[in-house]
């Protein structure tokens, strides 16, 4: 099975939290599904990005499927970065959601991949008002170490909303990483185990932007805000990479969505 949807479900089935309700398996060859899956196209510094020095293209090179797993690949060519970012939006939104991605991570100083989710509202109003799930955040240069993060317009940028947990052999090993977000909290896991759980005692639009759809990205950046190390900087710049790596991958198992 290459994905699943619950728009194929029989309507007279009652689905029961815990359900599978969606999925990508990447049982295919090739691109990743135009179904499921779309692009964000252009270079890590324009408005959308966080001052990253790779551009993202929706070419093999950088984003395709083989053996079963989905492969994001940065590449340095000519001194210059190449990644993917592949997001749903516009094809499929979720609420009150378990999302689980088994993944194995790049390592190397500089790199930053993510596992993440945005408000599907945010050309409407922007961000931070549409909220921000981080399921999965690792730097680089910070390596084993496992972020996730809320943002919203009450803590955004350097958020307080925010747990951690150590995985050593993050790049060596696939690890589940999953959020489990229902009307009231949203907790952050790692092969099932718990690490945080956000729960403010006031929702409301500042705290708690989490009651409408949500779209799941997958991408690899390079330098960056966060990602960059300052040892390696030059001219200013957030492009803190170790010159001794060309190549960071990020290989994806599958994405599993449950019903909260």
């Amino acid at each position: 099975m290459d994905s699943f949807d619950y728009d194929e479900i029989d309507p007279s089935d009652t689905l029961q939290v815990g359900d599978l309700i969606w999925s990508d398996e990447f049982n295919t060859t090739g691109s990743p599904n135009s179904n499921n899956w779309t692009y964000d196209i252009g270079h890590g510094n324009s408005g959308w990005g966080n001052n990253e020095v790779q551009y993202y293209t929706d070419e093999s090179k950088n984003v395709r499927i083989e053996n079963g797993m989905l492969i994001i690949d940065a590449l340095k060519e000519n001194n210059e970065w190449t990644s993917a970012r592949i997001k749903t939006q516009g094809l499929k939104t979720f609420k009150f959601v378990t999302v689980k991605v088994r993944a194995k991570l790049p390592a190397g100083s500089g790199t930053w991949p993510a596992i993440w989710m945005l408000g599907s509202n945010i050309t409407e109003i922007g961000w931070p008002a549409s909220g921000e799930i981080d399921i999965m955040e690792h730097v680089g240069k910070d390596p084993g170490m496992i972020h996730s993060a809320l943002h919203t317009p009450s803590s955004y940028g350097n958020t307080q909303n925010t747990g951690q947990m150590e995985v050593p052999d993050f790049s060596e090993e696939f690890h589940v990483y999953e959020a489990v977000w229902t009307p009231g909290s949203i907790t952050f896991k790692i092969d099932g185990e718990s690490f945080y759980t956000y729960n403010p005692s006031t929702k409301d639009a500042d705290t708690w932007p989490f009651h409408d759809d949500f779209f799941i990205i997958l991408n690899v950046a390079m330098g960056g805000n966060w990602g960059s190390d300052t040892e390696y900087e030059t001219s200013g710049l957030k492009n803190g990479i170790d010159p001794n790596i060309d190549h960071a991958r990020m290989i994806v198992d599958y994405v599993r969505v449950y019903k909260n």
